[in-house]
């Protein structure tokens, strides 16, 4: 019986080495499989991504706001054809509209002024104290060829001025006269 052991533990050492090595067997290609398709699947997705994905662009350069532009462009090539339009939208003839510059009427003082005169001859002058837009403005308003009566600031709260709130405030001003638009 001695001898039959040692056979045993023999054969059942070569059943575990064959097991091994059937595992073996079946793992080894199963992970170079598994690698075959690691590198087979690579180089298409990163092929994919390179072709689905643009190169990284910078971020368009914006251009300047109007607000930004020197302040006789802005005034002259914006503000003056835009409020005019919007006069004239309202029902209103615009018989004339300029940038001037030159003494502010009843105060005084060298400014720039947006100067307009309305059918009925009413006339406003929309003044700057520099030639900045942000700079501290005011309005003046004149009915049938008088000087100015009524002298107001204008937009002193605001931090920004473009050129929509400009032209809504001065519409809101003129409305307020019942000078435009149906009242």
């Amino acid at each position: 019986m001695e001898n039959q052991n040692p056979s045993n533990e023999i054969d059942s050492s070569k059943q575990v080495t064959r097991s091994q090595s059937d595992s073996l067997d079946k793992n080894e290609p199963a992970s170079e499989v598994k690698k075959d398709l690691n590198t087979l699947d690579k180089p298409e997705k990163s092929s994919l991504l390179n072709s689905k994905a643009p190169a990284i662009a910078k971020k368009p350069v914006k251009p300047p706001k109007l607000e930004d532009k020197p302040f006789k462009e802005f005034i002259s090539n914006f503000l003056i054809p835009g409020l005019k339009a919007s006069i004239e939208d309202k029902g209103t003839v615009v018989c004339e509209i300029k940038l001037i510059e030159g003494q502010r009427p009843v105060v005084g003082g060298n400014c720039w002024m947006v100067f307009c005169e309305l059918s009925e001859q009413r006339k406003f002058w929309l003044c700057f104290s520099k030639d900045i837009i942000t700079s501290d403005k005011t309005i003046l308003l004149a009915e049938s060829n008088s000087d100015p009566s009524i002298v107001e600031s204008f937009l002193i709260d605001e931090k920004k001025s473009t050129l929509p709130l400009l032209i809504s405030r001065v519409l809101q001003r003129l409305n307020g006269q019942k000078w435009i638009g149906v009242n």
